[in-house]
């Protein structure tokens, strides 16, 4: 049973499922199946409840139900079997970077190990794409690198979100001045993660001054055209950021009851 309220469709809980047509019915399902798995509520290994109750409890069609598994199934979240059902398989099979996935993970706290390979993913590929921007950029992707490092200067410590953004638009800056396709669809990807990284890592910096500093010998080692410099200044701001994000989860840890 469902009830209307202003034009949605309500499932039993409570939750909207849909507000327009059937794209928006498949979209919110997949939100909350995605959801669900992400927050344990349906955990690894465990067995989903057959097509007839899933479709009574998200009150959606057997069509809808079928196409979002199916995607789901896509992402390696669940595992369908002739007689064996539905599983949900480990967390090493997720594709973390679908969007939806990597919304869900951060509405319910990202683990360690989830920032954790972030950095080190870009450790990998930060300090070469700034020394490909330092070999590379033009004048108008130097420009979109500085605009982004002055708006950091700006936000200081004052407005966290404001500096957050703004560190965001300087590392993508710089990653799209190398001009790596491969590194832009990186950083396209997991845009939303670097951005909650960025957030927490700012939280827990312990001065915004060093900050600066940091970001300023990357930016002046990329309008300097010193390819070397650019790749190191990029290692030592990086490693930062790692040493913050271990605080922060530390701090995070002792804070749980």
């Amino acid at each position: 049973m469902t009830k209307a309220r202003a034009g949605r469709v309500l499932t039993l809980d409570g939750d909207p499922i849909a507000e327009h047509g059937k794209r928006s019915v498949r979209e919110s399902l997949l939100q909350r199946v995605i959801h669900k798995i992400v927050s344990g509520e349906l955990a690894e290994g465990s067995t989903l409840p057959n097509e007839a109750e899933l479709t009574a409890q998200f009150d959606v069609s057997r069509t809808s139900l079928r196409e979002a598994m199916q995607y789901v199934s896509a992402l390696g979240m669940v595992r369908s079997r002739t007689r064996a059902g539905t599983t949900v398989l480990p967390r090493e099979n997720w594709n973390y970077l679908d969007p939806l996935v990597l919304d869900a993970m951060l509405s319910h706290g990202a683990d360690e190990n989830f920032y954790a390979s972030l950095i080190d993913a870009r450790q990998l590929l930060e300090p070469a794409a700034a020394a490909q921007a330092a070999a590379k950029a033009t004048a108008r992707q130097l420009y979109q690198i500085s605009k982004a490092f002055e708006d950091m200067v700006e936000a200081n410590s004052r407005d966290n979100e404001a500096w957050s953004r703004a560190d965001l638009e300087f590392h993508t800056a710089i990653i799209d001045a190398s001009g790596n396709w491969v590194y832009r669809q990186f950083a396209t990807a997991i845009r939303a993660a670097l951005l909650a990284s960025f957030r927490l890592t700012n939280r827990a910096s312990q001065s915004h001054e060093q900050a600066i500093i940091k970001h300023q010998d990357v930016l002046d080692a990329i309008r300097m055209r010193r390819p070397e410099a650019a790749k190191f200044a990029m290692e030592q701001l990086i490693g930062v950021a790692r040493s913050e994000i271990n605080e922060a989860l530390r701090k995070s840890r002792e804070n749980v009851p």
